[in-house]
């Protein structure tokens, strides 16, 4: 009977470490992205910001700023576990009801990060690429209208 208990006790010991792990994948994976993150553009810039939250989830903030340092906040982004996958989940600014859409993490191959969503209407993936500390490329892609189309952000580290 002893013995019984003491499996149980395993199990779940077990069980309890497989979920903290799981829950510190997306810190131990995507930390290249924290901090603070900026792209030129002809009208201003984007501003990606990363940090780390009380759950170990990362939470990004999107913002556009133009030349005279106005800003406004464009997406709201997390990277989480959700079950057993990790998945970047984004609130943009006056698209989709105000809804997340949430993109499952399929490849992690090279220093390339890429997230899959077939159902939403544009983009379907988001991909990330660490490129070292101080540069980072990120691109979103898919069909558009039966047309492939993507569009790239090439980041610097502020």
């Amino acid at each position: 009977m002893k013995k019984i208990y003491l499996y149980c006790l395993i199990l779940i010991l077990v069980g309890f470490y497989s979920n903290i792990k799981a829950q510190q994948a997306p810190l131990r994976i995507f930390s290249f992205v924290l901090g603070s993150w900026e792209m030129q553009t002809p009208k201003g810039k984007i501003v990606e910001q990363w940090s780390v939250g009380a759950d170990k989830t990362l939470s990004g903030k999107s913002y556009r700023v133009n030349m005279k340092g106005d800003s406004v906040l464009t997406e709201v982004l997390q990277i989480r576990t959700i079950g057993k996958d990790i998945f970047y989940c984004s609130t943009v600014a006056n698209q989709n009801n105000g809804k997340e859409i949430c993109f499952k993490l399929i490849s992690t191959k090279d220093q390339i990060y890429i997230f899959e969503n077939k159902e939403h209407d544009f983009p379907q993936r988001i991909v990330y690429q660490n490129k070292g500390k101080s540069e980072m490329l990120a691109w979103i892609e898919g069909e558009l209208n039966g047309k492939s189309r993507k569009s790239e952000f090439g980041y610097k580290r502020q």
